[in-house]
């Protein structure tokens, strides 16, 4: 699952995995700072150093450097989600575009779901809400209008969050489906 900053893609998550409990999620890695009021499992949250190390090592399916900040952020490779807990599960991962780009080349039967925002000023007030400074929210719309550009190029679906409920009751409905299909 994969869109610009400030469309809810977290949030999408967060209730997909209370409908639908056979669910796994894979935890991010990230070298940004923890946001206030952030849960500390929200990220396995590393310096550097730490990150540089794991990619050294293979162990990210993808990772990305965020545009204008210059935060790692990576998945770690699916062995490591499935020790995790979830043995077989079907595996959530909420990761940028650049990630997504990076999963499809390596797994191309992977299934991308583009998030996006009902609108522009939307987008806006959420990345206001959860404490971005109006530098950082022109930022992130500059860079978010292009990653929703590629991200419809490339999704397999696009999931409209304007209404939470809705959004993940149609991202579980796209996920049953291709699991029926297979």
């Amino acid at each position: 699952m994969s869109g610009p900053g400030g469309v809810g893609k977290g949030s999408v998550v967060d209730r997909l995995l209370e409908i639908e409990p056979g669910i796994q999620l894979s935890r991010s890695w990230t070298t940004r700072p923890k946001r206030p009021g952030e849960l500390d499992d929200a990220y396995v949250f590393v310096d550097r150093d730490a990150f540089e190390k794991r990619i050294a090592d293979e162990g990210f399916l993808e990772w990305t450097r965020y545009p204008g900040t210059g935060h790692l952020y990576g998945t770690p490779t699916l062995d490591d989600v499935s020790d995790e807990g979830g043995g077989g599960a079907p595996t959530v991962l909420e990761i940028e575009l650049d990630g997504a780009q990076q999963v499809k080349a390596v797994h191309p039967d992977a299934i991308l779901i583009l998030i996006v925002a009902p609108s522009i000023e939307a987008r806006a007030q959420r990345l206001r809400k959860r404490g971005d400074d109006e530098q950082s929210v022109t930022r992130r719309l500059d860079v978010g209008a292009e990653e929703e550009e590629l991200g419809r190029r490339l999704a397999d679906h696009v999931v409209v969050n304007d209404d939470l409920n809705r959004a993940a009751e149609e991202v579980a409905g796209i996920l049953r489906g291709h699991q029926a299909g297979r």
